[in-house]
C-alpha cells in the first residue's frame, strides 16, 4: 500500500512538471493535484528536492526499459534510428521546454540523474548505434562513433536552449526533430538513406499505419 502511494505521488509529479516545468510547481499544488494533503506528502519524501530527483530516477528507469525494448524489436541500425524518432517525437510533444534547465539551476541532484544518464546510457546506446550500422553497411565506415555520439548528446542538449531557439519562435518538437533528422543524414551511405527514407514513409507518416 505505501509502496502504492509513493508511485502515485511521482507519476502525479512527473505530470505537472512535464506539463508546466519544475520551477513552477509547489509542494502545494502537487497535493492539490493528487487530492492528497502535504502532510501525505512529507511522510514519503523529505521535501521537493526530493520528489524532483526520485521523479527523474524513476522516469530514466522507464525510458531506459522504453529504449532497451525499441532496440530489442528493431530488425538493425537504421530501424532502430526511425523508431527512436517516433520515441524522441511522443516524448516532447508531452515535455515542457523549461525542464532541463530548472533542473539543472534549482536542481543539482536530479541534474546529476540526468547526466549520468545521458553521459553513460544514452552515450553508450549511440555507439552502439553507430558501431552496428558502420557493419550492416548503412552508416558511413569513416565516422568516429565515439566523436559523433558526444555531438548527439550536445545537439540534444542545444535544442533545448531557449536563448539558441527561443520558443516564441520555435516549438520544441520540431528543433529535435530536425537537428535527429539533419545528424541521420550526415551517418548514412547511399544504402541506408535508402532504407531511412522508406522507414520514414512507412512508420512517421499516417499512410504508412
Amino acid at each position: 500500500m505505501e509502496e502504492e502511494v509513493r508511485e502515485k505521488i511521482l507519476k502525479g509529479a512527473e505530470a505537472l512538471f512535464m506539463k508546466y516545468g519544475v520551477r513552477s510547481i509547489s509542494m502545494d499544488d502537487i497535493a492539490r493535484h493528487l487530492s492528497v494533503s502535504k502532510k501525505t506528502l512529507y511522510q514519503y519524501f523529505a521535501d521537493k528536492e526530493d520528489i524532483v530527483t526520485m521523479t527523474c530516477k524513476a522516469h530514466m528507469e522507464r525510458s531506459h526499459c522504453d529504449y532497451e525494448a525499441l532496440h530489442q524489436r528493431s530488425k538493425n541500425a537504421v530501424e532502430e534510428l526511425v523508431n527512436l524518432s517516433v520515441l524522441l517525437r511522443q516524448d516532447l510533444e508531452e515535455l515542457n521546454p523549461s525542464l532541463l534547465f530548472d533542473l539543472q539551476k534549482y536542481h543539482p541532484k536530479a541534474w546529476k540523474v540526468w547526466l549520468d544518464y545521458k553521459n553513460k546510457f544514452i552515450r553508450d546506446s549511440v555507439v552502439r548505434n553507430l558501431e552496428q550500422g558502420i557493419e550492416e553497411g548503412y552508416y558511413r565506415a569513416d565516422i568516429k562513433t565515439e566523436i559523433l555520439a558526444v555531438m548527439r548528446l550536445q545537439l540534444m542538449e542545444m535544442g533545448f536552449d531557449d536563448q539558441v531557439f527561443p520558443r516564441d519562435r520555435y516549438k520544441l518538437s520540431e528543433v529535435q526533430m530536425e537537428l535527429f533528422d539533419h545528424f541521420a543524414h550526415g551517418l548514412l551511405t547511399e544504402k541506408g538513406r535508402k532504407l531511412y527514407a522508406k522507414l520514414k514513409e512507412k512508420i512517421l507518416t499516417p499512410t504508412g499505419n
